[in-house]
Protein backbone atom coordinates (compact mmCIF):
# COMPACT_ATOMS: atom_id res chain seq x y z
CA UNK A 1 0.00 0.00 0.00
CA UNK A 2 1.12 3.37 -0.43
CA UNK A 3 1.66 6.19 1.88
CA UNK A 4 -1.15 7.88 0.59
CA UNK A 5 -3.55 4.77 0.84
CA UNK A 6 -2.22 4.33 4.77
CA UNK A 7 -2.91 7.98 5.53
CA UNK A 8 -6.51 7.61 4.21
CA UNK A 9 -7.25 4.30 5.89
CA UNK A 10 -5.88 6.21 9.16
CA UNK A 11 -8.39 8.84 8.66
CA UNK A 12 -11.17 6.75 7.89
CA UNK A 13 -10.43 4.12 10.66
CA UNK A 14 -10.31 7.13 12.94
CA UNK A 15 -13.04 8.87 12.15
CA UNK A 16 -15.65 5.62 12.91
CA UNK A 17 -13.78 5.43 16.25
CA UNK A 18 -13.93 8.77 16.97
CA UNK A 19 -17.79 8.61 16.36
CA UNK A 20 -18.29 5.83 18.31
CA UNK A 21 -16.10 7.17 21.40
CA UNK A 22 -18.27 10.63 20.99
CA UNK A 23 -21.31 8.85 21.28
CA UNK A 24 -20.37 6.84 24.32
CA UNK A 25 -19.00 10.12 25.54
CA UNK A 26 -22.27 11.98 24.78
CA UNK A 27 -23.95 9.25 26.60
CA UNK A 28 -21.74 9.96 29.48
CA UNK A 29 -21.91 12.86 30.40
CA UNK A 30 -25.74 13.39 29.48
CA UNK A 31 -27.04 10.05 31.23
CA UNK A 32 -28.73 9.02 28.22
CA UNK A 33 -29.21 5.20 27.65
CA UNK A 34 -27.35 3.56 25.06
CA UNK A 35 -28.66 1.22 22.05
CA UNK A 36 -27.27 -1.91 22.84
CA UNK A 37 -28.57 -5.40 21.83
CA UNK A 38 -25.47 -7.04 24.51
CA UNK A 39 -27.28 -5.61 27.92
CA UNK A 40 -23.91 -4.82 28.99
CA UNK A 41 -23.66 -1.80 27.39
CA UNK A 42 -25.38 0.17 30.45
CA UNK A 43 -23.44 -1.85 32.99
CA UNK A 44 -20.18 -0.75 31.44
CA UNK A 45 -21.16 2.89 31.18
CA UNK A 46 -22.16 3.28 34.65
CA UNK A 47 -19.00 1.41 36.21
CA UNK A 48 -16.34 2.78 38.20
CA UNK A 49 -13.95 1.79 35.27
CA UNK A 50 -15.92 4.15 32.54
CA UNK A 51 -14.05 7.31 34.04
CA UNK A 52 -9.90 7.50 34.80
CA UNK A 53 -8.89 10.65 37.26
CA UNK A 54 -12.51 11.73 36.19
CA UNK A 55 -12.36 12.05 32.56
CA UNK A 56 -14.52 9.60 31.32
CA UNK A 57 -12.52 6.72 28.92
CA UNK A 58 -14.54 7.39 25.93
CA UNK A 59 -13.79 11.01 26.15
CA UNK A 60 -10.11 9.49 26.07
CA UNK A 61 -11.10 7.68 23.14
CA UNK A 62 -12.26 11.07 20.79
CA UNK A 63 -8.89 12.31 21.77
CA UNK A 64 -6.80 9.69 20.46
CA UNK A 65 -8.57 9.24 17.64
CA UNK A 66 -8.29 12.69 16.83
CA UNK A 67 -4.83 12.54 17.32
CA UNK A 68 -4.53 9.63 14.96
CA UNK A 69 -6.26 11.03 12.46
CA UNK A 70 -4.37 14.19 13.03
CA UNK A 71 -1.18 12.24 12.52
CA UNK A 72 -1.95 11.32 8.63
CA UNK A 73 -1.84 15.03 7.85
CA UNK A 74 1.72 15.07 8.25
CA UNK A 75 4.71 12.59 6.83
CA UNK A 76 7.41 12.99 8.58
CA UNK A 77 8.86 9.96 10.35
CA UNK A 78 8.35 11.43 13.87
CA UNK A 79 4.83 12.14 13.28
CA UNK A 80 4.83 8.17 11.69
CA UNK A 81 6.12 6.71 15.35
CA UNK A 82 3.86 8.75 17.31
CA UNK A 83 0.77 7.71 15.33
CA UNK A 84 2.18 3.93 15.80
CA UNK A 85 2.95 4.48 19.51
CA UNK A 86 -0.47 6.26 19.66
CA UNK A 87 -2.55 3.12 18.32
CA UNK A 88 -0.59 0.57 20.13
CA UNK A 89 -0.86 2.27 23.25
CA UNK A 90 -4.91 2.81 22.64
CA UNK A 91 -4.39 -1.11 21.83
CA UNK A 92 -3.00 -1.98 24.87
CA UNK A 93 -5.41 0.52 27.57
CA UNK A 94 -8.46 -1.22 25.35
CA UNK A 95 -7.03 -4.91 26.03
CA UNK A 96 -6.96 -4.14 29.38
CA UNK A 97 -10.70 -2.35 29.35
CA UNK A 98 -11.56 -5.91 27.67
CA UNK A 99 -10.34 -7.36 30.40
CA UNK A 100 -12.19 -5.71 32.84
CA UNK A 101 -15.25 -5.82 30.81
CA UNK A 102 -14.87 -10.11 31.12
CA UNK A 103 -13.57 -10.59 34.50
CA UNK A 104 -14.36 -7.91 36.88
CA UNK A 105 -17.45 -5.95 35.12
CA UNK A 106 -19.05 -9.44 34.22
CA UNK A 107 -20.16 -7.31 31.52
CA UNK A 108 -19.78 -6.44 27.70
CA UNK A 109 -20.54 -3.42 25.80
CA UNK A 110 -20.99 -3.82 22.18
CA UNK A 111 -19.57 -0.18 21.26
CA UNK A 112 -16.57 -0.52 23.80
CA UNK A 113 -15.63 -3.74 21.54
CA UNK A 114 -16.29 -2.32 17.94
CA UNK A 115 -14.17 1.00 19.10
CA UNK A 116 -11.91 -2.10 20.33
CA UNK A 117 -11.72 -3.61 16.82
CA UNK A 118 -11.23 0.04 15.29
CA UNK A 119 -8.13 -0.18 17.01
CA UNK A 120 -6.80 -3.96 16.25
CA UNK A 121 -7.18 -2.67 12.73
CA UNK A 122 -5.57 0.91 13.07
CA UNK A 123 -2.31 -1.20 14.72
CA UNK A 124 -1.36 -2.56 11.74
CA UNK A 125 -1.90 0.59 9.49
CA UNK A 126 0.07 2.51 11.75
CA UNK A 127 2.59 0.24 11.85
CA UNK A 128 2.74 0.00 7.79
CA UNK A 129 2.65 3.71 7.48
CA UNK A 130 6.12 3.86 9.74
CA UNK A 131 7.69 1.38 7.60
CA UNK A 132 6.70 2.73 4.43
CA UNK A 133 8.97 5.74 2.68
CA UNK A 134 7.53 8.78 3.73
Amino acid sequence: MSDRQLRLAVVALSTIGAGIAAYLTYAHVTGTQLACATGGCETVQHSRYSELAGVPVAALGVAGYVTLAATAAFRSDLVRAAGAACALAGFAFGAYLIYVQVAVIDALCQWCLTSDGVLTLLVPVTVLRLRSTA
